[in-house]
């Protein structure tokens, strides 16, 4: 419920401080954030974060970890922070995580990240359907070379 009732200020903030998340004031939660199922106490959200739509915080893998995210902080639609066990990852006050991002390492305070852009790899001979087996359809892709400034 707390993915995807209404009140991203109000109703599903207050949900989700009963699954166990640390929630502070003003807290935005869009459309759709997946805050870990399984140890939703592993992740702290400060005063004010805004946390847009579809986005996962995933505080878990091989065991809990922690995620911080710090007063201020704006986290973009799509964007994936993912912990490990033991580690903590925190995003710092006021930092910009640009959506599509994939963080696992701590962001600093009062920074902007953003995801690599998309590039073309390869041409793709075989179409990759339901029909189409994985090795058909890696045999049937050619590599795209990327131009160096050397060969401009």
């Amino acid at each position: 419920m707390a993915r995807f009732l209404p009140g991203s200020l109000s109703l599903r903030p207050f949900l989700h401080r009963l699954r166990g998340v640390t929630v502070g004031h003003g807290v935005f939660i869009g459309d759709d954030v997946y805050l870990d199922n399984e140890y939703p106490e592993c992740i702290e959200i400060h005063e004010n974060a805004l946390i847009s739509m579809r986005t996962l915080l995933i505080a878990h893998t091989r065991g809990p970890g922690r995620i911080i995210l710090e007063k201020n902080a704006f986290v973009g639609p799509n964007v994936v922070i993912c912990c490990s066990a033991d580690r903590v990852v925190r995003i710092g006050e006021g930092a910009v995580i640009s959506a599509g991002a994939v963080i696992t390492r701590s962001v600093p305070a009062h920074v902007m990240v953003a995801p690599s852009p998309s590039e073309i790899v390869a041409r793709v001979k075989v179409p990759f359907t339901r029909l189409t087996s994985m090795p058909e359809f890696l045999a049937g892709l050619e590599l795209i070379r990327p131009t160096l400034p050397e060969d401009k």
